[in-house]
């Protein structure tokens, strides 16, 4: 499932991160949609997380700490022909990205939004990060993080978010099926990944997700009620569910301007400089 898409072996993660099994879970998925490799783009930030594009083969753009977002939705405008995913992670998405991430909720760009969600700052050595529990103790929240944690389904489902979907590291093929799905959904596809971080958080640990994810029986929740979305949404601690939480058409970003709508800015001839240099001249 993974042809085209072979893994590259050497990484700069820790033996044991979660990481390993979400790169399996996206060549897999890529490779269930039947997509060429040079036909996806893959964007991140910085951080553990944002390095999953260099360690499977297709294009990648590795920009700023939290503007992967920003970044990715460009890339769609301006060749829509191209499937484009974000890998981040909750400190780059959620907390420098978060006001990236709001906005693209409001565009819709077609994109797909894996965020590795292991509850901490793994790169910078285990500091805390916008998902970590109350009361979770790191070197720097020595007294314990004083913050509530927040929670990004539920404020994607209040965002209105075409797609929005928690997976987990430990269940690959289920993972892989999700991230196959939102890739294929027209519309911004949200997809929380809960992973555990095996050197900086040992509260969030591979058994301590085995007991409390599920996934809701079938006929048991509709994804189109925003209503049952949010409060499924709001379900956590001793029962996290997992799956689509929520989901609804909406116009999609790239599709609402005209000029897109007669092919990829990419493939238009090169208009030369006439109409730049005309624009210039009005401030000369």
């Amino acid at each position: 499932m993974t042809k085209g898409f072979q893994l590259t072996e050497e990484t700069a993660w820790c033996p044991g991160c979660g990481n390993f099994a979400i790169r399996q879970a996206v060549a897999q998925a890529l490779g269930r949609c039947e997509l060429e490799p040079n036909r996806v783009v893959l964007v991140s930030g910085i951080g553990q997380a944002a390095k999953l594009p260099h360690y499977i083969n297709t294009n990648i753009f590795n920009g700023l700490h939290g503007r992967a977002v920003p970044a990715a939705t460009a890339i769609k405008a301006v060749n829509h022909d191209l499937t484009v995913l974000v890998t981040t992670g909750d400190g780059d998405c959620y907390g420098e990205g978060g006001n990236h991430l709001l906005h693209a909720f409001r565009r819709n760009p077609d994109i797909t939004i894996l965020v590795h969600d292991n509850q901490v700052y793994g790169l910078t050595k285990g500091q805390a990060s916008p998902t970590s529990e109350y009361g979770f103790v790191t070197k720097l929240q020595s007294h314990g993080v004083k913050n509530e944690p927040l929670n990004p389904v539920a404020l994607a489902v209040a965002m209105d978010a075409s797609l929005v979907a928690r997976g987990f590291a430990g269940d690959i093929q289920g993972l892989a099926a999700l991230i196959a799905l939102a890739v294929k959904h027209r519309g911004l596809s949200l997809v929380d990944i809960r992973q555990p971080c095996v050197s900086f958080n040992k509260l969030n640990t591979y058994a301590w997700y085995r007991e409390r994810v599920y996934y809701p029986e079938e006929g048991t929740h509709d994804p189109s009620d925003r209503v049952a979305a949010f409060r499924l949404a709001l379900t956590w601690g001793d029962r996290i569910p997992l799956g689509v939480i929520y989901r609804r058409e909406r116009p999609v970003f790239e599709e609402q301007f005209a000029a897109l709508t007669e092919g990829t800015l990419v493939s238009r001839p090169y208009p030369g400089t006439a109409l730049l240099e005309k624009a210039l001249a009005a401030f000369y």
